[in-house]
């Protein structure tokens, strides 16, 4: 291993294999040295569904900007990679049995289309709807499709039958999380980087800025640049530079399941019924999201509901309520009826998961620290495949000292030493973005 380093970066997920890729291959800064405890991409940066979509209604059009922007970024990875992480454009379908429900959707689609995420078409038909293909993303539509009546029925006839109408959100699909992971790993090595499995457990900040890096086995790494990459762990590292990271963590929990009955077809989207469903006799807010894995290949499906958002202490590995199962494999049934005889099978089930790690606006951290040559690439909750390409892109303008895009102060950890900006954070609440 390295003695000395011109840049180290603590963690190996997918926010940092992001930040090393594009530290060593876009700005050429070859003498880098990443560090993680696990081997990479196996903390939390495995656990999630790995969808991506330009949908996100606000308050404002900075996460769709640079939601895009990663999406941009994707594209161009998976042409150069040939599309090793498998990224599709099947998009997002928000289904709804309520009238009300669809036009405030319709509504969100609209304000969504304003902030340059593509047009709004409206389908009481099916001829000219543009159906998502399989596999691939070139070549789709983007924007959103809202499809109402026949119309939806007709396109996704697994859905419940008391659906009114949904909207196909079109610049959205999924992605192998890990394969794209392991490409940034792969080709920040090559230009010069190095992985060391250790543990950062200190660092040498005299005189206000970062001078060197301890870790665990006793070696460490002289270096005066240093990028916090830790997921969920972030706030353990921030306080080796003596600083509050402002996170906090909810609990995430996923359910895979084998699909042997095929009710639900392998080229279908990433779902989500937008309606209250009542589980045992408890009324779970709307939001549960089922997705097949590994598109047309195999029989799993992904099945997530995050109804429970209170905050919790970082532990690993979590603990799950293991009525989750039966309460997703409820909520899934409600919106695919022909799921309904894998309800109380959940003994069978997979149920994984890690921590949604968030700001108090559920946007990313990402920039320099108060410590001279600290930075941090961080909280990026449920969000992180989509945006990774583009939060390491912008860390990695921040370290090399170049051009920044306008959305970068957005996402600045200094941006809450405005007290107007936190009070439009106060009026925002805290799942904004959040599915």
């Amino acid at each position: 291993m390295r003695s000395r380093a011109d840049v180290v970066v603590c963690g190996a997920g997918i926010a940092g294999t992001a930040a090393a890729y594009h530290l060593a291959v876009r700005q050429g800064i070859g003498n880098i040295v990443i560090v993680d405890e696990y081997e990479p991409l196996t903390l939390t940066s495995d656990k999630g569904t790995q969808g991506y979509r330009n949908w996100f209604p606000g308050p404002d059009d900075t996460m769709v900007r640079m939601v895009s922007r990663s999406i941009d970024l994707l594209e161009e990875t998976a042409r150069e990679s040939g599309n090793v992480f498998r990224m599709n454009r099947r998009g997002y379908l928000f289904a709804t049995a309520d009238e009300a429900r669809l036009e405030e959707l319709e509504r969100t689609a609209r304000q969504v289309s304003a902030f340059g995420a593509g047009d709004v078409r409206n389908h009481l038909g099916t001829g000219d709807y543009v159906p998502a293909r399989a596999e691939g993303f070139e070549g789709q539509p983007t924007g959103a499709d809202v499809l109402r009546g026949n119309a939806a029925r007709a396109v996704f006839p697994f859905l419940a039958p008391e659906m009114i109408g949904a909207v196909h959100v079109r610049r959205a699909g999924t992605t192998n999380g890990v394969a794209l992971g392991t490409w940034f790993l792969k080709r920040a090595v090559a230009a010069g980087a190095e992985f060391v499995r250790d543990r950062v457990t200190a660092v040498d900040t005299t005189g206000g800025r970062v001078r060197q890096v301890r870790l665990a086995s006793g070696a460490s790494i002289i270096t005066d640049r240093f990028v916090v990459a830790a997921g969920p762990a972030v706030q353990d590292v921030g306080r080796m530079l003596e600083l509050e990271m402002p996170v906090h963590h909810e609990l995430h929990s996923k359910v895979t399941i084998h699909d042997p009955l095929g009710a639900v077809p392998r080229s279908a989207p990433f779902v989500i019924w937008s309606d209250p469903v009542v589980v045992n006799g408890r009324t779970l807010p709307g939001g549960v999201h089922m997705r097949p894995v590994d598109l047309t290949a195999g029989d799993e499906l992904y099945l997530i509901w995050t109804f429970d958002t209170d905050e919790r202490p970082y532990e690993w590995p979590p603990r799950f309520d293991n009525r989750y199962v039966e309460a997703v494999l409820e909520g899934c049934a409600h919106m695919i009826p022909s799921m309904r005889p894998y309800v109380g099978s959940g003994a069978s089930a997979l149920h994984d998961g890690g921590y949604y790690c968030k700001t108090r606006e559920n946007r990313p951290l990402v920039g320099p620290l108060a410590v001279e040559g600290a930075y941090v690439i961080a909280a990026l909750s449920g969000i992180g495949i989509m945006s990774a390409h583009a939060c390491g892109e912008l860390l990695s303008l921040h370290v090399a000292s170049k051009s920044l895009p306008d959305y970068a102060r957005w996402f600045l950890p200094s941006r809450y030493d405005d007290p107007t900006y936190n009070e439009q954070v106060a009026r925002w609440g805290p799942l904004v973005g959040q599915l």
